[in-house]
C-alpha cells in the first residue's frame, strides 16, 4: 500500500496553474457574500417587500441551478481551461451589467445582471473543483481540494468586508433618525429619487471593480499553459453517462448531503444576527459574530487539511458532522450567549464538508463522468436558497412549545448534519 504522505499533494509541475486555479475560489467566494446584504439593501432603497427583494438569492442560486449541467457539458465537450475563460467571461459580463441596471434604476435589471453572473460561476464551480481533484495522485485528491477550497473563506471574508465598509454603511437610504427610524421613508418623492441614484451607484461600483478584475483573471489563464485532460476519441455519450451516475450509489447519496450540507451552512451564517437580535444584541454587533464565524471556518479549514495526513477524510467528515450536531443542540436548548457562542463554533466543523463531500462523491468516477458528476454537486448548492425559507417561517412563529422560534428553528441545521453524518458513515462502511 502506498504512503499517502509520501505522495505530494501538490507537484512542482503543476504548482503555478494549481496557484492560479486556486484563486478562482477566492473569486466566487467574494461575490457570493458581498451579494448576501444586497437583499436588505435593495428592499430599502428599492421600496419593494422583502419577499421581492429575496429575488435577490432567486436570482443568484437560480444561475447555479440553470448552468451547472451545460458548463459540465460544455467541459466534457472542450477542456478544463476552456470551460474557466467561458465562466470568466460571463462573470465579468453579469458583473459590469451593474453599470447600466444602476443608470435605468430597474430591480429587473440588477436581478439579469446577477443571473448572469451566476452563470459563470457555476462554470467556475463546475470546473475549477474537478480540475484540482486532476491535478496530482488521486489518493491526495480531497486533500488538494481542500487546499484549494480554503481559500473561498478569504474572498467570502473579503466580500463581507467590502459590503459592511464601503456599501451599506455609505447608503443614504439607510439613515436613521434618534428614534431609530428610517429617515428614507418620510421623505418625499424628489428626495427619495436623489438618494436612490446615489445609493445604487454605490452598490453598482465594488460589482464594476469586480468586473475588471475579473478579465484580468481572464487574461492571466488565457496566456498560462494548464494541464490538459486526456481526451478520449471513445468517450461515451453524455446519457451513458447519467444513467452510471444514477446507479452509483455514493455519488448520488452524495449530491444530497452537499445539498443539505449548502442548506445547513447558509441557515448558520444567515441566521446569526436573528439569534444575537432575540439576546438584545444590535444588528452592527452582530455582524461581527459573522465575521468571527467566517474567521474559524477558514482557520479550520486548513487545520482539517492537515489532520487528512492522519485521519481517513471519510471518517473525518463523520466526526466533524456529528461535533455540529453537539453544537447546534446547545444552540437550540441554550437561551444565552453560550447559544451564540456555540453557533459560531459550528462553524470549525462545517469547514471541511463541502470539499470533502465533493471529492468522496467524485472519487472513482470514470474520467468522461466527472464534469457531469461535478454539474450535480455544483446543482446541489440550490439548497441554500431553499431551506432558509423553512426556517425563517420557523422564527416568525415566535414561539415553539418551550423553546423560541429562532431556537428552535436550528432543528432544521441539526438534521442536515445529522444526514452529513450518516454519509460520512456510509462512505467508508458501506461504500468503500
Amino acid at each position: 500500500m502506498t504512503d499517502t504522505n509520501k505522495i505530494p499533494v501538490v507537484s512542482k509541475e503543476v504548482l503555478l496553474p494549481f496557484i492560479i486555479i486556486t484563486s478562482l475560489f477566492a473569486l466566487w467566494g467574494f461575490a457570493n457574500d458581498i451579494t448576501n446584504p444586497m437583499v436588505a439593501a435593495f428592499g430599502t432603497v428599492m421600496e419593494i417587500s422583502t419577499a421581492k427583494a429575496a429575488l435577490v438569492q432567486f436570482a443568484f442560486y437560480g444561475g447555479y441551478a440553470t448552468m451547472a449541467i451545460p458548463a459540465a457539458l460544455f467541459v466534457r465537450k472542450y477542456s478544463y481551461k476552456k470551460g474557466i475563460i467561458l465562466g470568466l467571461i460571463l462573470y465579468a459580463t453579469g458583473a459590469l451589467l451593474f453599470y447600466p441596471a444602476a443608470k435605468f434604476e430597474v430591480f429587473g435589471y440588477f436581478l439579469v445582471s446577477l443571473y448572469i453572473l451566476t452563470f459563470g460561476l457555476a462554470f467556475l464551480e463546475t470546473t475549477a473543483n474537478p480540475f484540482i481533484l486532476s491535478m496530482g495522485d488521486e489518493q491526495t485528491a480531497t486533500r488538494r481540494l481542500n487546499l484549494a477550497q480554503a481559500f473561498n473563506p478569504i474572498g467570502s471574508l473579503f466580500g463581507m468586508f467590502v459590503a459592511s465598509k464601503f456599501i451599506l454603511t455609505a447608503l443614504d437610504s439607510d439613515k436613521r433618525n434618534a428614534a431609530g427610524e428610517l429617515i428614507f421613508n418620510t421623505l418625499d418623492s424628489v428626495e427619495k429619487a436623489a438618494i436612490r441614484t446615489h445609493d445604487l451607484a454605490i452598490i453598482r461600483d465594488p460589482y464594476v471593480i469586480l468586473g475588471f478584475v475579473v478579465i484580468g483573471m481572464l487574461v492571466i489563464i488565457s496566456i498560462t499553459k494548464m494541464p490538459k485532460r486526456a481526451h478520449k476519441k471513445n468517450q461515451t455519450s453524455a446519457i451513458s453517462s447519467f444513467k452510471r451516475l444514477f446507479k452509483n450509489g455514493k455519488y448520488k447519496e452524495g449530491v444530497i448531503a452537499q445539498l443539505f450540507y449548502v442548506a445547513a451552512q447558509i441557515m448558520c451564517w444567515t441566521f446569526i444576527i436573528q439569534y444575537a437580535g432575540n439576546l438584545g444584541i444590535p444588528k452592527a454587533e452582530a455582524q461581527n459574530y459573522n465575521i468571527v464565524a467566517m474567521s474559524i471556518f477558514l482557520m479550520s479549514r486548513f487545520i482539517s487539511t492537515f489532520l487528512m495526513k492522519y485521519v481517513n477524510s471519510r471518517k473525518l467528515l463523520m466526526i466533524f458532522a456529528l461535533c455540529a450536531m453537539c453544537t447546534i443542540t446547545g444552540v437550540i436548548l441554550i437561551e444565552g450567549i453560550l447559544g451564540l457562542y456555540l453557533l459560531v463554533a459550528t462553524s470549525a466543523f462545517m469547514s471541511l464538508m463541502f470539499p470533502t463531500i465533493y471529492g468522496i462523491a467524485l472519487n472513482g468516477l470514470k474520467e468522461e463522468d466527472t464534469a457531469l458528476g461535478a454539474a450535480g454537486l455544483v446543482m446541489a448548492i440550490v439548497g441554500g436558497a431553499l431551506m432558509p425559507i423553512l426556517q425563517g417561517t420557523l422564527i416568525d412563529m415566535g414561539t415553539i412549545g418551550p423553546f423560541s422560534g429562532v431556537n428552535f428553528s436550528f432543528i432544521l441545521p441539526f438534521l442536515c448534519f445529522a444526514f452529513i453524518a450518516i454519509y460520512g458513515y456510509r462512505t467508508f462502511k458501506v461504500h468503500d
